[in-house]
């Protein structure tokens, strides 16, 4: 019997946890919040469900384990996250977790004989927005963090994530570098335009971007914004402003850069005050490590520039990681999947981060894409054709399937 993906299972779960955490219509699931207990609740009851193993680690990830008689080894791991940003779309990494809860549901139920142990798993804090930072789950297994400095890592809202994980029951006892798969794979909407826009339904991802993420401030004078001549202003808006528009130049000028200002503060803060104060992010990214580099050199002058003239600035780095080249042979193994089920495929580098770039730390891993309409994501706007969702997860399963013989 050959194994086949419930499609109307999948695609009703994946709507089913998308109603979950929602407040006045609107999907915000934190890590280690009252939203993110629900989803794990619900994730945990269809692992249940479909006779998995269940594990939590000590950094609250989750481990759904098909383990039947007579195999032996490491096992082929698939997985992504189920917290969202705020006001979130409901496919963005819900969608890797449930197509590998469907893979593991589809490979049991036909008696399909696999030589190794097969596991999905939901990382904890992959969005990043409540504690920081992003990919946590992941990168506290990959060895990338220590389990308990990112236990005492406080929140936004001054809360701490090892307690916040003890109030909603999912602390665990596993240790997470004690997961050392065979080899992972994550499927993922693209979360990008690109496949729509080529007529494409699966993407083989190859790379994965470096990110550089900054905070910076700078210091000038406030004054009042009537009585102060132009000359004579020393406005760290204005400083700000032209580090946001340099940094947007230097990226149009470089292939396959990318560079956003996402966050901005200012002191006081008033219509009528010159900005002593200007905070604000910077997120470089780029899928070569030297033009990352170089982008980072250039925003160092950049702020160079702005002491030379009399401001303070300070810069802070919030998180740094190298770009990614993921298992060609995994790749390839997708490609030939795609090709089998007649699924027009190309290779591409993933703009975004995701937890296969801190599992590629420790194994092999690769990673599937699925088209966004409109390249839309991070928005309740974000839509994958189910046409298309089903494809994605047939593939995947062909592809674990391969790796677990």
């Amino acid at each position: 019997m050959m194994p086949v993906i419930n499609a109307k299972r999948l695609i009703e779960r994946l709507h089913a946890l998308g109603q979950t955490g929602r407040h006045e219509g609107t999907l915000t699931r934190l890590a280690a919040g009252d939203a993110d207990k629900a989803g794990r609740d619900l994730l945990c009851a269809w692992m249940q469900e479909a006779g998995l193993e269940i594990g939590i680690d000590r950094i609250g990830n989750i481990i759904g384990r098909w383990d039947p008689d007579g195999v032996s080894g490491a096992p082929v791991v698939m997985g992504s996250h189920i917290d969202t940003v705020i006001d979130a779309g409901i496919y963005d990494g819900c969608y890797g977790v449930l197509s590998g809860l469907s893979v593991i549901e589809a490979l049991k139920g036909s008696g399909t004989r696999i030589g190794r142990p097969i596991a999905v798993v939901a990382f904890t804090n992959e969005e990043g927005v409540r504690f920081a930072p992003d990919m946590m789950g992941s990168l506290v297994v990959a060895g990338g963090l220590e389990t308990d400095g990112a236990l005492a890592t406080v929140g936004t809202d001054g809360e701490t994530l090892g307690n916040e994980l003890r109030r909603i029951g999912y602390a665990g006892q596993l240790d997470p570098m004690d997961l050392r798969p065979h080899a992972y794979v994550e499927l993922h909407v693209e979360q990008g335009p690109v496949l729509e826009a080529e007529g494409v339904n699966l993407g083989a991802v190859d790379t994965l971007q470096g990110i550089s993420w900054q905070r910076i401030v700078i210091d000038g004078t406030a004054n009042h914004a009537g009585t102060t001549p132009m000359r004579l202003r020393l406005d760290a808006g204005v400083a700000a402003a032209q580090i946001t528009a340099a940094l947007d130049g230097l990226a149009r000028a470089m292939p396959g850069a990318v560079a956003t200002v996402g966050t901005m503060r200012f002191v006081p803060n008033a219509i009528n005050v010159i900005p002593s104060r200007a905070t604000f992010t910077v997120d470089l990214r780029h899928p070569d490590e030297a033009r990352l580099q170089q982008l980072e050199q250039d925003l160092a002058l950049l702020l160079d520039g702005l002491r030379a003239n009399g401001y303070l600035v300070s810069a802070e780095r919030l998180a740094r990681f190298e770009p990614v080249l993921f298992d060609q042979d995994i790749v390839e193994k997708i490609e030939t999947a795609a090709t089998a089920r007649q699924i027009g495929c190309r290779r591409m580098t993933s703009g975004a981060g995701h937890d296969a770039q801190m599992m590629a730390r420790v194994c092999p891993s690769a990673m599937l894409f699925v088209p966004s309409k409109g390249g839309i994501s991070h928005n309740p706007q974000e839509f994958t054709e189910e046409r298309d969702l089903i494809a994605g997860a047939e593939v995947l399963m062909d592809v674990v399937r391969g790796l677990c013989a």
